[in-house]
This record gives C-alpha cells, sequence and structure tokens, in this order.
C-alpha cells in the first residue's frame, strides 16, 4: 500500500538568500534516494515547503514496504570451477557454500567476457520504518550548504540548529532519529501569530493545518505569490514597483505570514541620484521602492513586506520610516560630501589604491587603459580626446564616499560627478557604460567614447591577471575574467566594431611595461576569447558544426564572425554543400598525409590531364571574384561562386590520381590541391560541415 509521505525540520531561522535552493534540493535528493530503493510509485506528486524556520518534502505515492527484488551474483569462471574432469573445484564449491545452494542449482551466463557461474537469489525489498531516517539523513548531505553549525551537546551539524522533526506516512508517525532528534506528528505554526503546537492527523494535512492552526504559507511558491499580488494592489494603478526576482525570494524567504504596508519618506532625499536610494532601500531594508509609472522617477513611498499582520499597522511603519531615514540621510550626507571635490582631483589618490599586488595601483591601471582607449579611439575614427579624458576618470569614484558604502554603484556615481563637475556628456555617459555588460543580458556601451573605454577596462584586466598566472581553473573566476571576455565580445559583435581581437590583445600587452608578463598565458587570452564567442554563438542558436566552421579559423574580426555564420547556414541549404564540404574534407586529408614539398603555386604547364586543366581555370576564373566579394563583406556572395565549382572539384577527384607515382606530377597536383583549399576556406572551414 502507498501513501502521502511528509519529512519535516524544524529550524532556526535558515539563510533567506539560499532557502529556495535549499527546499528544491531537499525535495529531490530525498526522492532520488526514495525511488533508488523502490519506494516511489511512477505517477507520485513531490512537492517542497520552505520558510524562514522550516524545510518540508511531501511526496505522495510512497510505500512502506519495498517490492522484493532478484538479485544476480555471479561467482567464478567455468574455466576456474570445473577441473579437468569436469568436477568442482574449491572455488566452485566455495562459492556455492556462501550461497548457501547446492553447485547443480548454479546457473551458466555469459558476462560478456566468458561464461560464469551465477547465482539468482531474491533480496527482501526495504522497509520505510527501518530506512527513512537514514535517506533523509542522506538527503541533508547534499544539500549546497558552505559551512554548517554545531548545537547543544550533540554531534549534529546542519546550516542552522535544528529542533523539531515531523516524518509521517498516511496517519502515522514513522519511527526514526535525524540529526538527534525523534520523529513526531508536531510541529510548529507562526512565532507570534500561532502559540500552541500544531498536532497533525495526516501527512497530507500539513499545508492546510500550518495555514489554519499556524498562519503560515508553508508554500514558497505560494507565498511569492501572494506578496506580489499585495504589493501590486498596495502600489496602486499610477506606482510602478522597483521589484528585481532576487529581492522578492528574499522576502519570501524572510516572511511565513507576509503583509505589505506602505511607508513614506521625506521628497527632500530625492535631490539624492535616485539609485542610490533604491539601493540603500532595497539592499539594506528590503523595502521595495515605488516610481512614477509614466517618468519612471522615484516617489517618496516605499511598500514593507512585514511578517506580522496587525489591526494597527503604525507602529511598524513609523519604525521602518525611521530606519529608512536614517540610511537616506546617511546617503544624502555622502552625496553632499563627494561633490565638494571634483572627481580630476581624485585620480592622483589612485596611486594609494592596490589594483593588485603584481600589477600596481589603480592609477598605474588608469594609465593603462587611457593609453589603450586612447589606440582604441583612433582606429575607430572617434574624438580620442573624450576618450582619453574619460578612461582618465573612470575609476576617479571608487575613492568617493558614496561608492565605499555601495560598491554597486561605481560608475554610476562617477556619471553623476562628472555632469556636475561640468564634464561633456558623452565622457560621464563613458564612466558609467565602461563597466557594462556587467552579467547576461546587460545593456552595453553605447557609442564610440563608451565602447573604446569599455574594451581597453576589459582587455587591461584579461592580459593583466592571464599574465600573472591567474587564469580561471575550473569554476573559479574571482576576478570575473570569463564574464570580462564575454563583455568584449559582445560590445565588438553587437555594436560591429572593426576591430582586430588579436591586435587589441597585443597592444593592451605593450602597456605593462613595468610588470613581467608570462608571454605565453597573455596569448592564451586569445584563444579564451574564442572559447566565450563559442559559448555566445550557441547561444544565439547556431549549431556547433556551423560555429567550427567559423571559429576553428580564429577569426580576429568578431563583428564578422555573425555574417559569416549566417552566410554558411545559406550555403549549407544549397545543393552543391554536402559535397563541397565532403570534398574539402578529402582535400584536408590528402595535404595533412602528404610527405612530398608542396610547391607554393601550381604550374598550369605540368598538368597533361585536362580536368585538372579545367580545375585550374576555373580556380583561375572564381578566385578574384571570391576575393571581390570578401572586401565587400559579401560572405554568402562568396560562397555561391564556391559552389559553382562543385561539378569542377567532383570531375577532378573521379578522373585524376592526386598522388601519382610521378614527383613532380604529384606536387603539382598537391599544389593545385593547396590552392583549392585555401580558397575553400576562405569565409569558414567547410569540411566542418561535412557528416
Amino acid at each position: 500500500m502507498t501513501n502521502t509521505l511528509l519529512v519535516e525540520l524544524l529550524t532556526e531561522e535558515l539563510p533567506p538568500k539560499a532557502l529556495r535552493l535549499l527546499g528544491e534540493v531537499f525535495l529531490r535528493e530525498l526522492a532520488a534516494e526514495l525511488d533508488q530503493d523502490g519506494f516511489l510509485a511512477p505517477a507520485g506528486a513531490h512537492e517542497f515547503f520552505a520558510t524562514p524556520r522550516r524545510l518540508a518534502a511531501l511526496i505522495t505515492g510512497v510505500a512502506a514496504q519495498a517490492p522484493d527484488s532478484e538479485v544476480l551474483v555471479k561467482g567464478p569462471s567455468v574455466k576456474a570451477g570445473l577441473d579437468s574432469n569436469g568436477k568442482p573445484t574449491p572455488a566452485l564449491l566455495g562459492f556455492a557454500r556462501k550461497r548457501g545452494v547446492a553447485v547443480e542449482t548454479l546457473e551458466r551466463i555469459s558476462d560478456g567476457r566468458q561464461e560464469v557461474f551465477a547465482h539468482r537469489d531474491c533480496a527482501k525489498g526495504g522497509r520505510l520504518d527501518a530506512d527513512l531516517g537514514l535517506k533523509v539523513e542522506a538527503a541533508l548531505k547534499k544539500l549546497p550548504i558552505p559551512k554548517v553549525m554545531r548545537w547543544s551537546s550533540g554531534d549534529a551539524q546542519f546550516v542552522r540548529p535544528v529542533h523539531g522533526l515531523v516524518m509521517m506516512h498516511g496517519l502515522r508517525v514513522v519511527p526514526g532519529e535525524v540529526l538527534g532528534l525523534k520523529s513526531s506528528n508536531r510541529t510548529l505554526g507562526h512565532r507570534f501569530l500561532s502559540s500552541e503546537p500544531i498536532t497533525l492527523g495526516h501527512a497530507a494535512d500539513y499545508e492546510r493545518a500550518l495555514l489554519d492552526e499556524g498562519n503560515v504559507i508553508a508554500s514558497f511558491g505560494k507565498r511569492r505569490s501572494a506578496i506580489e499580488r499585495m504589493l501590486t494592489q498596495t502600489a496602486g494603478k499610477h506606482a510602478g514597483i522597483a521589484s528585481d526576482d532576487a529581492l522578492l525570494d528574499e522576502v519570501t524567504a524572510l516572511t511565513e505570514a507576509p503583509t505589505v504596508y506602505e511607508g513614506r519618506f521625506s521628497p527632500e532625499f530625492l535631490e539624492v541620484p535616485q539609485e542610490c536610494l533604491i539601493l540603500s532601500m532595497k539592499q539594506h531594508q528590503k523595502y521595495f521602492p515605488l516610481l512614477d509609472e509614466k517618468s519612471g522617477k522615484l516617489l517618496p513611498r516605499f511598500l514593507i513586506v512585514s511578517n506580522l499582520k496587525a489591526d494597527d499597522p503604525s507602529n511598524i511603519i513609523r519604525g521602518n520610516e525611521r530606519v529608512l531615514r536614517a540610511r537616506l540621510s546617511d546617503a544624502k550626507f555622502f552625496y553632499d560630501q563627494d561633490r565638494k571635490a571634483r572627481l580630476e582631483e581624485r585620480v592622483p589618490h589612485l596611486a594609494d589604491v592596490v589594483y593588485h599586488n603584481k600589477l600596481g595601483s589603480q592609477l598605474q591601471r588608469v594609465e593603462r587603459i587611457q593609453l589603450l582607449a586612447g589606440r582604441i579611439a583612433r582606429e575607430l575614427g572617434a574624438d580620442a580626446l573624450l576618450v582619453e579624458r574619460a578612461a582618465w576618470l573612470s575609476k576617479a569614484d571608487l575613492l568617493t564616499g558614496m561608492v565605499g558604502e555601495f560598491p554597486e554603484l561605481q560608475g554610476t556615481m562617477g556619471r553623476y560627478y562628472a555632469l556636475h563637475d561640468g564634464e561633456p556628456r558623452e565622457v560621464a555617459d563613458a564612466i558609467e557604460a565602461h563597466y557594462h555588460p556587467r552579467f547576461a543580458g546587460d545593456t552595453l556601451p553605447d557609442g564610440k567614447t563608451a565602447c573604446a573605454v569599455a574594451l581597453a577596462d576589459k582587455l587591461d584586466a584579461l592580459v593583466g591577471i592571464f599574465g600573472i598566472g591567474g587564469a580561471p581553473t575550473g569554476e573559479k573566476d574571482p576576478f570575473a575574467l570569463r564574464r570580462a571576455a564575454l563583455g568584449i565580445i559582445r560590445i565588438l559583435a553587437e555594436q560591429k566594431l572593426p576591430l582586430a581581437l588579436d591586435a587589441l590583445v597585443e597592444e593592451a600587452a605593450c602597456n605593462f611595461s613595468n610588470v613581467k608578463l608570462d608571454t605565453a598565458e597573455v596569448e592564451n587570452v586569445f584563444e579564451f576569447s574564442l572559447d566565450r564567442l563559442r559559448g555566445y554563438l550557441r547561444d544565439r542558436d547556431f549549431e556547433i558544426n556551423e560555429i567550427e566552421a567559423v571559429v576553428s579559423q580564429n577569426p580576429s574580426r568578431i563583428d564578422l564572425v555573425v555574417p559569416r555564420l549566417r552566410a554558411v547556414q545559406a550555403f549549407k541549404q544549397l545543393p552543391e554543400a554536402e559535397a563541397l564540404a565532403s570534398a574539402n574534407k578529402r582535400i584536408r586529408n590528402i595535404l595533412r598525409q602528404a610527405r612530398d614539398a608542396i610547391p607554393a603555386t601550381p604550374d598550369p604547364g605540368n598538368m597533361p590531364e585536362e580536368i585538372e586543366k579545367a580545375l585550374y581555370g576555373m580556380l583561375e576564373t572564381v578566385e578574384p571574384m571570391v576575393e571581390a566579394e570578401i572586401a565587400r563583406d559579401d560572405f554568402g556572395g562568396a560562397l555561391q561562386r564556391l559552389a559553382s565549382m562543385r561539378n569542377a572539384v567532383d570531375r577532378f577527384f573521379d578522373h585524376v590520381l592526386v598522388m601519382a607515382d610521378d614527383v613532380t606530377l604529384r606536387r603539382n597536383r598537391l599544389a593545385l590541391l593547396s590552392r583549392l583549399n585555401g580558397l575553400m576556406n576562405r569565409v569558414a572551414d567547410i569540411s566542418k560541415l561535412a557528416a
């Protein structure tokens, strides 16, 4: 018989940012443990519950007794089990004795290599009462917990002290022990809105009983939806909520009976940049700022998600307003103080800020970024003076009080302070934008000035850290170099900047005149960036063979990669594509295996066969056409030209022996194939498209 299984751990307050993940993983691992031994029915439903003080899993279709299973135990081989007279050897007799059966009852089976003796037995299925505690313990050990705690005098360890355990199968309590606690059917409700323990009559009653008797919305998802609904209702029709998923998850993890209240603050604080106020409200206080729906400007109102439902919430609201006023006063103080010194006055003091102990100070880094950004600006035809000015001021806000308090505002505050100092708007915008993109899907720097500074900043970080042996390993990337490389790829590709990435890496390395960089490691930066390019293109739904056809050629012009891929996609649809791709693959193999020295160019006077002359003549005709198309960045047109060579290539391989006995003839034909190979791969390595 199957029934619903409930397992709940009652804890002290769990880490809010990890709560949802803890609940999901606990349910998944517990279900896997039960399924492994046959306790789960095929169509069972699984649900996790997670609040600040509990982790729970509810699984339907769980058996009290796992079914018996057949076990096949292999013994010695037939060769080792029987002597020359066909009599059992001591090895076979010992195996039969160990299994408690007669030799005659053993089977002979093949294990894939040889024939062996085997015994089929029936393994008794496990009992839930005996196994559940162990399975819960095993699931808990697989939770993503970086640090565990000990409590009381026992040896139990968990992310937070655990004070209660519920394990129920239908109507009954499953006996067992987890983390030193014995199971029961009693749980607790809300810390303040419920006083008596809640006794559960059935495992399936869990969610309803907690809500009705304990004032707890146990489901993380339902609690989150309820908060979203209350936020929208309280905000009203003409206000938008400055929300984000991470904050919503966090307040969901901090509450069991959420209620939303509205607070207000003095409009005088709106003189401070709204990014500062919003960050202070969200990060420090977990409030939801409200924005004017039309203008997007911050309103002097905010929403509080409280864990208490009060008949008169005025004290709660006033208390939160008082706390927020102190926070906003700090922000206003920093803003007022920071504007008393110009950004340019702060730059020399960056010499006192260490960027990296092997790469010097932030001032030295700014000097390198300024040099590289200026070179990029000249290549792009941008105003080099504006670019160099933006680069010079790009890190000055690191020394401001506001960024010291809110590091997330670096760049943002630099822009505000630059505008206050009277710097050109293009310079101010570049100071903020040079940090972009900061995360997946983030906006890119807009305009050549911002792009030049952003590229210089990211290239300096990549080349410098790689050069001192700090390349990412495995999942470790403390300097966010993968993000920097992907940012470079996105800027070059999506802003269509005609810059050679390998040359940019070399220019960045030249600026480290006072630092000894490992040249071999610096050379890896280009390949590292191409690996990020592969991932970027996969996310844009290009196929692996299409990507490799282009990226395996180590393209330096990243802005031309997507146009080349579009051309490859169109080429794949042509009837000639498959044959040419296979021919190109064949050519590559012939050239790779050839032991002869291949001349630089084929000699048309040493072509006795008309078919090879025809192929050479077609090469002479098509090659300049292909080069002209590539010069116009018309990669689709270039591949169309190549497609016209399909018949000439097929006839050549059908009727001409490349590896002829005559050495001179053989080398000339290899030279012809070498030239054909070069032409066929001018846009992409089409051999990668062959099946």
